[in-house]
């Protein structure tokens, strides 16, 4: 069954429960949240919902990055998968969270500003080599050629994740989409039965993916209820 949902949560946690199958999570990107946190997520969520998470940006982003400011982070030196303290660090932060909400994918972005070189390849290689396989990892990069995102993804066993209207992707045991801007009612209705998730993460976000999970739930007889109560 194809997965719909939310990069983050756009209302009430108990109502998103009930309504999704799954979210991705925004806060570990961030500035994760506790461990203990995550725990009281999974106890609250239905035994069958799943959470994916966004890796925390110090393994992907550099210090440079807005999103540093936005969390307030102070660090020197990280990012780009550097093979360094505080990279392996802040991996090991992202695993204990992401295995307390028994989380089986995890999202690595890089910004514009990671390029296609021999040194971010081999960044990348040490990383992945030197990480436990207990998780589905996914890639998605920004700028580079389909031929280095599909040498590196297939080298390191990772899925290519995408926004479809965007780029399509090129390698992965699984498709994961990630849905960045706004889109007509046919173009989201366009994604049924192509991607194992379908996540998206724009202003409308809550509206699309209700709308596609309403559709995704008349075209195989189930009863949609719980997305019109919203």
């Amino acid at each position: 069954m194809m997965k719909i949902g939310c990069c983050g949560f756009p209302i009430a946690m108990e109502k998103y429960f009930r309504t999704f199958e799954v979210v991705e999570v925004q806060k570990t990107f961030y500035k994760p949240l506790a461990v203990e946190t995550a725990r009281k997520w999974r106890e609250k969520a239905p035994e069958d919902f799943e959470f994916t998470v966004k890796a925390w940006q110090v393994i992907t982003h550099p210090p440079s990055s807005p999103t540093y400011r936005k969390a307030n982070l102070r660090i020197e030196d990280a990012g780009f998968f550097k093979p360094i303290k505080q990279v392996f660090e802040a991996w090991e932060v992202t695993r204990e969270i992401a295995r307390a909400l028994k989380a089986k994918f995890i999202l690595f972005q890089t910004p514009r500003s990671f390029r296609e070189s021999e040194e971010s390849f081999r960044n990348m290689r040490e990383f992945f080599s030197s990480v436990e396989r207990e998780f589905v990892f996914g890639w998605e990069p920004r700028g580079w050629s389909d031929d280095a995102v599909k040498k590196v993804c297939e080298s390191l066993n990772l899925v290519h994740v995408v926004d479809p209207f965007k780029n399509q992707p090129l390698f992965g045991e699984l498709r994961y989409f990630r849905i960045h801007e706004n889109h007509s009612e046919s173009e989201v209705f366009s994604l049924l039965g192509k991607a194992d998730y379908v996540m998206f993460n724009n202003p409308f976000m809550l509206q699309d993916a209700l709308k596609l999970k309403s559709r995704r739930d008349e075209v195989e007889g189930k009863n949609p209820e719980s997305a019109q109560r919203l």
